[in-house]
């Protein structure tokens, strides 16, 4: 089929790196222009994905995004991020606001400050996605039915071929499940596993594992993945990549592509009900004016939001021009004016609708549901083999699960339910896990509860949403970009300083 896209001129593959050598990023960190969050602004030379990139620096850190606006024409963007700490607080560490600067500009300051520098001076949580730049590790990827035990009977089969699990990431989304796992080979003290034959035997044994309550033909992946860490994904990123490819957004949809059950189709929308009473809510135009496609993304609100839904667009090779994004109270309001790369907008009803199904999968993957049970312990061998089990055998099932060590130390959360119905996990049936595992291993955060969470109901982020929107008012519908972003750059874009 001829392409219908015109003649395209040549680009010099070096083009991108001498602009950004010639006219580096500047980041501003601002604590004065808003009351209860710091301005995070960035202004530099543009290239496909530059914005994950940068999404992905404040997430990685666990920062809280409650409000960010995002422009860019021809070479060249500015953004401007509305951040605050896990406690709804501003960035006033030195450590952490000179790490921000460094990560966004590529590291061009002098030596970059240590991860361990930072999350040991400040509150922040784990910062999962430096994890896979580690030569120390072999990765293991996996997707499958969702059955409770899953995760015990994988940590514990590497238990017995002595690999130490360095980390994990777990994620359940309509049935489907998707694991990455970092693990060590204890045999050998330690680092990734070496030996051709090991790697084939552990891998043989996982596959077993997860292929022994599945069906003829239903679907499942296991794979150890060898090779440079410089090639591997950003390890959330990675989880996305693999749900889409498991196909877990067409779980429970009828033929037309419309959710079924609780979910409905009308106008041209993909929505779907959610744990709490927002209803996720996608939906594109055409703004043939401007020559874009116009996506509008409503949804509940939570940490890491922005990251999954920009993961997901730069994964579908689209790029984002515009965008304004908003959370009040517990919703999240997402506007993002797009391309696809080669400049055409989304010209088929086909090609928006599966725009659509995978945004609305994105959104929901990272929802928790049930209850948050926060680990911190000495790691050992057999560790998440060990509490993994205690929850199976007195009837909990793991719905997400982040874990990852600093140094001798084990640290991260499990999301549980109870086995037999998806639901809350009995208070007392809890507590006996605590007590058979540790009361002080593993705490019942009571900040977080599967319909309402801290970041989503915080009166902080709504006063922030408020004072931060520089005089413009926020509006019951969706967000205006011509009235509000516009008005946003004009204002703050003499602000960027020296960083």
């Amino acid at each position: 089929m001829e392409s219908t896209t015109g003649y395209k001129p040549y680009f010099d593959p070096d083009y991108e790196s001498l602009i950004e050598r010639i006219h580096p990023p500047r980041v501003c960190v601002d604590n004065e222009t808003c009351k209860d969050c710091t301005l995070v602004k960035v202004d530099s030379a543009n290239k496909h994905g530059i914005l994950l990139e940068m999404v992905q620096v404040l997430t990685d850190l666990d920062l809280l995004i409650s409000k960010s606006y995002i422009s860019s024409d021809g070479g060249w963007f500015m953004d401007v991020f509305h951040v605050m700490d896990q406690l709804g607080h501003k960035l006033t560490d030195d450590t952490l606001i000179h790490y921000i600067q460094q990560s966004l500009c590529g590291g061009r300051r002098g030596g970059k400050t240590k991860v361990k520098e930072v999350i040991n001076r400040t509150c922040i949580g784990s910062v999962m996605g430096s994890l896979h730049l580690s030569t120390d590790y072999t990765a293991f990827e996996m997707t499958a039915i969702d059955r409770p035990g899953l995760l015990s009977e994988i940590s514990a089969v590497l238990a017995e071929l002595g690999c130490n699990v360095a980390a994990v990431v777990a994620w359940t989304h309509n049935t489907r499940a998707a694991t990455i796992l970092y693990m060590e080979d204890e045999t050998k003290g330690g680092g990734p596993i070496t030996n051709a034959e090991r790697l084939l035997h552990v891998e043989e044994q996982l596959e077993i594992v997860v292929g022994a309550h599945h069906g003829k033909g239903e679907r499942r992946m296991v794979k150890l993945v060898e090779g440079p860490p410089s090639a591997r994904v950003h390890t959330e990123r990675r989880l996305h990549q693999l749900m889409q490819a498991d196909m877990d957004y067409e779980i429970n949809c009828s033929k037309d592509g419309n959710a079924s059950g609780s979910s409905s189709s009308s106008g041209g929308n993909v929505r779907r009900s959610s744990s709490s009473s927002i209803v996720t809510e996608v939906s594109i135009e055409n703004c043939k004016e401007k020559g874009y496609s116009v996506v509008n993304v409503r949804c509940k609100d939570r940490p890491k939001l922005l990251f999954d839904t920009v993961c997901t667009l730069t994964d579908l090779e689209y790029v984002v021009f515009h965008a304004a994004i908003s959370s009040r109270g517990s919703l999240a309001v997402q506007e993002y004016y797009i391309r696809q790369r080669d400049g055409c907008t989304l010209g088929s009803e086909r090609e928006r609708h599966r725009v659509r199904q995978y945004l609305v999968a994105a959104a929901e993957r990272r929802v928790s549901h049930g209850l948050k049970l926060d680990v911190c312990t000495k790691n050992r061998v057999g560790l998440l083999s060990d509490i993994t089990r205690v929850f199976r055998e007195n009837g909990l099932s793991v719905s997400r699960a982040e874990i990852s060590t600093r140094g001798e130390k084990a640290i991260g959360s499990f999301y549980v339910t109870d086995a037999s119905t998806g639901k809350h996990a009995d208070p007392k049936t809890v507590e006996l896990v605590r007590s058979e595992i540790g009361a002080t291993v593993l705490e019942v955060n009571k900040s977080f509860s599967a319909g309402r969470t801290s970041y989503g109901s915080n009166s902080q982020n709504s006063r922030s949403s408020s004072t931060c929107s520089g005089g413009v008012e926020e509006r019951p519908a969706k967000l205006s970009l011509g009235s509000l972003l516009w008005a946003q750059f004009e204002r703050l874009s003499g602000n960027f300083g020296s960083a």
